[in-house]
């Protein structure tokens, strides 16, 4: 098995520089950080397979810096590194989740070979994880962007409790994603999972829908059913778009929250349930509260723990890695042989505004796949909306005619918004036209060295477009 990347985190440099070249000669790739909120910035940023951690460094805690490390990649292995004094720490450290410690003066041979098992069960670990995926048909939440891992760190927080998420966000965001995702890091993963989309089940059906019914309760019920509250009993119940249900629903609702009972429609037996609740709308429930269309005690319960699902052009670093999870998926799934993706296209997807967010990204690459000829996407096989939409820095360039005649680029676009993306795109391009060349591109644009650099940091802008 080939060894893969590895990270140290060590506030001593000679020991960072020897485990670096140890690792090195042995095939691995490598990256070091002096310190914990460095290493955890790296770890967010960028993907790796093993980590050594320092127990004893300034600033943060090396615990500290483990538990956010198992909260940011639960998966990733931690090996600690010990010094004189830090063997009871080390051994904390193994109850919250590291792989194994080493003494700092551990010769060449065990260290590697520790790094091997560390590799070969992270790896096993990983196939397990992708095999459970495939035949769940589940999808995984993705992302190396400070937004996704704030969101998987909530996740990791709420998960093993019992506790209700109201999860919010634009349409097209991934809530059901976070969701299952909650779940299936919960203490009731092995039971049932139950969706419920509120706006699309008909005013008159969705308290049988929830609550069951009886043969008869109403004109059409030829059956008594469970209903789905029933249905997710010991488990989870999601309900999708919350904030469509209506007064008479939510009041039933709220019922089961407060006193985990239900009463199918038509009987007045009290049916005792344990289900966990999470709920999730597009809506601004505090407004629909003061409109008099939510109940405000319902959006309490409800709103225990408050999970934001971000927009996708809040972080477009993520988006080519999203489009070539979801290019793999489609030839897989349409049997066509995998294809590659022109890093033209990668730009134009990234410096495009997605109103649609996640789920408009995966609806354009699925396109793209059935509809493209050759084994390269070309910009050609992208739709003309968004060739136009994420060429906006060409609306500055009198060659490509009147600047009005591009504005509609940014129809509908706050004014703040339009000017981030016009300067990430134009950064963007003229970094890629010098090279990358960071003097001579802060030159052309007329700013400060510095200030390009910082501006590169905060648009997450790196020279292979990743």
């Amino acid at each position: 098995m080939m060894p893969g990347r590895i990270l140290i985190i060590d506030d001593e440099p000679n020991i960072r520089k020897t485990m670096e070249m140890i690792h090195r000669g042995a095939g691995w790739k490598t990256d070091s950080a002096d310190h914990g909120e460095a290493g955890l910035a790296k770890i967010r940023s960028d993907d790796f397979d093993l980590v050594y951690l320092d127990m004893s460094m300034p600033g943060m805690p090396g615990l500290d810096v483990l538990r956010k490390i198992r909260l940011l990649r639960p998966e990733l292995p931690v090996i600690i590194l010990t010094g004189q004094g830090t063997i009871e720490l080390a051994v904390e450290a193994i109850k919250l989740g590291a792989f194994d410690f080493l003494e700092k003066e551990t010769g060449k041979e065990k260290i590697l070979l520790t790094s091997s098992h560390a590799w070969e069960m992270s790896s096993l670990e990983r196939e397990n994880e992708k095999l459970r995926t495939r035949v769940s048909g589940g999808r995984k939440i993705l992302g190396a962007s400070r937004e996704i891992a704030g969101v998987l760190e909530q996740i990791a927080k709420v998960a093993p409790t019992t506790t209700r998420v109201l999860i919010l966000g634009e349409s097209g965001t991934g809530k059901e994603l976070i969701a299952r995702e909650i779940h299936r890091r919960s203490k009731r993963s092995g039971k049932a999972f139950i969706k419920v989309n509120c706006a699309a089940i008909p005013e008159e059906l969705i308290e049988a829908e929830l609550f069951g019914s009886v043969k008869g309760a109403y004109t059409g019920s030829v059956k008594t059913r469970e209903g789905k509250f029933r249905a997710a009993d010991g488990g989870t119940i999601f309900l999708d778009e919350v904030g469509d249900m209506s007064m008479k629903v939510q009041t039933k609702v709220l019922r089961v929250l407060q006193e985990g009972e239900v009463e199918r429609v038509g009987s007045d037996q009290i049916i005792t349930v344990d289900v966990r609740v999470i709920a999730a709308t597009n809506k601004d429930l505090k407004a629909e509260v003061a409109a008099g269309r939510f109940r405000e005690d319902l959006f309490f319960r409800l709103n225990v723990v408050p999970v934001t699902a971000p927009p996708l052009r809040s972080h477009p670093k993520d988006i080519p890695i999203l489009a070539k999870a979801f290019l793999e998926e489609y030839c897989l799934e349409n049997e066509i042989p995998l294809k590659k993706i022109d890093p033209r296209v990668v730009e134009v997807l990234s410096t495009y505004g997605w109103p649609g967010n996640v789920r408009e990204l995966r609806n354009q690459i699925e396109r793209m796949v059935i509809m493209s000829q050759g084994r390269t996407i070309t910009i050609g096989d992208v739709s003309e909306e968004i060739r136009r939409g994420g060429s906006a820095v060409q609306a500055v360039k009198p060659a490509d005619g009147p600047v009005e005649s591009r504005l509609d680029t940014f129809e509908g676009v706050p004014l703040q918004e339009a000017k981030k993306r016009l300067e990430e795109a134009l950064i963007r391009r003229t970094l890629d036209r010098n090279g990358w060349n960071v003097t001579r591109t802060a030159e052309e644009l007329g700013i400060e060295r510095t200030n390009l650099h910082k501006k590169i940091n905060a648009y997450g802008l790196t020279k292979d477009g990743q």
